[in-house]
């Protein structure tokens, strides 16, 4: 994964929708760098994989598990997230899970901006492994 880059300021001073901007794409680089180690797949069907993983339902299911792991900071910023004034919620996912996404993907931004990409790793790992259970393998 990319190192983190410095920044100047605290990222807790970050909107929630600035740390879930940043969040998104760092958990999408890990579910690709994750589908990637599986060996060689056509790129059309990574891409299908990698959207099952991504989207805002598939991250939701996972909220409830990462709560009982997080730190009182970490339950601090993904409560930001969920509670986060929204402007669109897309049509394929209902506005609890909506939130409930925004809310993990700020961890994520929040994690790493702060440099902490071994617990990215385990939230990754933990969010990862509940997605995989409900997935429907391709074939």
């Amino acid at each position: 994964m990319i190192a983190p880059g410095k920044i100047h300021h605290d990222p807790k001073s970050l909107s929630p929708v600035s740390l879930a901007f940043i969040g998104d794409g760092v958990f999408e680089l890990m579910v690709r760098e994750k589908l990637v180690q599986n060996g060689s797949v056509p790129a059309g069907k990574l891409h299908m994989m990698a959207v099952r993983r991504v989207k805002a339902a598939a991250q939701a299911l996972a909220y409830d598990a990462v709560t009982v792991e997080c730190s009182e900071v970490e339950l601090l910023i993904l409560k930001r997230g969920r509670n986060a004034s929204l402007s669109r919620i897309p049509k394929s996912c209902t506005s609890e899970q909506y939130h409930k996404a925004t809310a993990i993907e700020a961890l994520f931004g929040y994690l790493y901006l702060n440099g902490e990409t071994k617990r990215l790793r385990v939230f990754f790992e933990l969010i990862d492994s509940l997605i995989s259970k409900t997935e429907k393998p391709y074939a």
